[in-house]
Order: structure tokens, then C-alpha cells, then sequence
């Protein structure tokens, strides 16, 4: 089991401001950056629109975690679509018949109710005061949401965000149409947490409608503040980038590279005492030259 950088760090350990849109708890499954909320090193503000959803989201939450039922997005009056199954509800109708090509996709995905709503913009936020960690996971809806906060985008220093490949809304963005938006404001694309996908109707693979087999549908996007820049970064927020890198993805090389960043501005050695604990004891390889 990796060791926990938090831990590693103590006293010197940073509060990770995470902005969770579409924080549904699927299946009572735990959120990504759990171990920081364990930890005492993240405050939360998180948006989930389905109001029995968010009741249930308080009435678990922690110290420094707030849940709001706003529907985030540009903040134009959108038609929420709630669906069979809340968490496949989106701003953006689902796309049916795209979706029946597939096994068990419309099945999960018919909308039992249409609502008119006015979205709320990102920027426009009073609980939000600081972003470091933005995930978003709205069904297709993760565009107009970046561009109703593009400020919020701008603070942050890690993006997990929900993309599609196929429009499986009606109308919605596809990863083509996010990614440069979010590269242009100065992230870099790092690695998708996840994939999604299902096979074409009517091929089962042993027997399982809901196994993939090569079509890849969506994903889970991950970016961070680009590393080629992270000389210019405050020392701070490298430290804040190591923890999320660690913590949340194990992406434990470029959690060490912000460390040995931060080192260089702070010459505090944190990044000489990460690779022997990620080395256990062991001889660690010497540090890499930075630019």
C-alpha cells in the first residue's frame, strides 16, 4: 500500500479547496479524493441538482464539506432531464437512439421528466473561495459549466472532468470541443482515470450486457497545471499539486517532479525523503536536472 503524503508531510501538509460538480454518490461509492477528506486536508463545496441526492450528500457530509442543489452550467435557462436512473440525468436530452446501438445504455438512459431550469455560473458562487481541485461530472454539460467558470478554472490546479466521444446527449460537447478549452488555461492533459464503453448490440461478451469490447464511449479526463511551467508556480501551490497527484491518482512521478519544484523554491528536502519512502529504505535514484 502506498504511503500517504499527508501523513509524509504533517504539519506542513496543505487544505486542498476541491469543487466537486455532479457529486451524486454512485452505488455509495466513496468520492476520488476521499483519502483527503480523511485526512483533514480538503474543504469541499459540491453542486448535485437532484434534490434527493443532495439531501442524502448533507446528510453524510463531513466537517468542510457543503453540498448545494444548484444546476451549474452557463447560466442561461436550460431543460433538466431526469432520468430513469438520476445519475444519466443531463441538461442535454439523451441521445436514444445512439444510445440502443448498444447494450443496456437507453435502458439506463429514458427521461421520466423534463424541467425547466435557470443554471447558475461557477464565477457567480459566494461559497466558493478558492478552487484547487475541480472535478466535473454532468452528463455533457461540462463545457457550459467551464464557461460559467472560467475563473474558477483558472485557480485550479488539477481537472478530473467527465468527456464523451460519441454524443450520447443530443447536442452535447465531445472531448474535441473541451480539451482546448481547458489547455488554454494553461493545463496539460495527464491521464484518464477511467474509460467507459459497451459493446454493439446484440455481441455479449460471456455474457455480460454491460462489458465493453472495443468502442470507447467516455472517460474520465485528467489534467494538471502544465509541468513544464511548474518553475513558475508559487511553492504552495506545487505542494497542493503533489498531494492531489498522490493521494487521488497515484501518479507518483509527477508528484515527485512538483515536489523536487518545490524543493528548489523552499530547500526544504521533501522530495529527497519522498523517493526513499517510495524506494522503502532503499538507494533512490538521483534527482533528474531541473530547467
Amino acid at each position: 500500500m502506498i504511503f500517504s503524503l499527508v501523513e509524509m508531510l504533517g504539519r506542513r501538509a496543505p487544505v486542498i479547496d476541491v469543487i466537486d460538480v455532479g457529486a451524486m454518490l454512485l452505488d455509495e461509492a466513496p468520492p476520488d479524493y476521499k483519502p483527503l477528506m480523511q485526512r483533514g486536508a480538503a474543504r469541499v463545496v459540491g453542486f448535485e441538482p437532484v434534490p434527493e441526492e443532495c439531501a442524502k450528500l448533507n446528510q453524510q457530509a463531513g466537517k468542510g464539506q457543503t453540498f448545494l442543489p444548484y444546476f451549474i452550467g452557463d447560466g442561461s435557462e436550460r431543460t433538466f432531464h431526469l432520468c430513469n436512473f438520476p445519475m444519466t440525468s443531463s441538461l442535454y436530452e439523451p441521445n436514444t437512439k445512439l444510445l440502443n446501438k448498444f447494450n443496456n445504455l437507453a435502458e439506463l438512459t429514458t427521461c421520466v421528466e423534463k424541467t425547466k431550469v435557470k443554471t447558475t455560473r461557477l464565477d457567480d458562487i459566494p461559497e466558493i473561495t478558492g478552487c484547487d481541485y475541480l472535478k466535473l461530472d454532468i452528463q455533457g454539460g461540462e463545457l457550459d459549466a467551464l464557461r460559467g467558470g472560467m475563473k474558477v478554472l483558472e485557480k485550479a490546479l488539477v481537472v478530473e472532468m467527465e468527456v464523451e466521444f460519441v454524443p450520447m446527449y443530443a447536442g452535447q460537447p465531445l472531448f474535441a470541443d473541451v480539451d482546448p478549452v481547458v489547455r488554454g488555461a494553461g493545463m496539460m492533459f495527464h491521464t484518464f482515470k477511467s474509460t467507459f464503453g459497451r459493446a454493439f448490440k446484440p455481441l455479449l461478451v460471456n455474457n455480460d450486457i454491460n462489458r465493453p469490447l472495443k468502442q470507447i464511449l467516455a472517460g474520465d479526463a485528467v489534467y494538471v497545471r502544465d509541468f513544464t511551467r511548474f518553475a513558475e508556480l508559487p511553492a504552495e501551490s506545487l505542494l497542493k499539486i503533489a498531494v492531489i497527484l498522490h493521494e487521488v491518482y497515484s501518479s507518483l512521478d509527477l508528484a515527485a517532479l512538483a515536489l523536487q519544484h518545490y524543493d528548489a523554491k523552499t530547500k526544504a528536502g521533501l522530495y529527497t525523503v519522498y523517493m526513499q519512502r517510495l524506494h522503502q529504505g532503499g538507494k533512490p535514484p538521483p534527482p533528474p536536472p531541473l530547467d
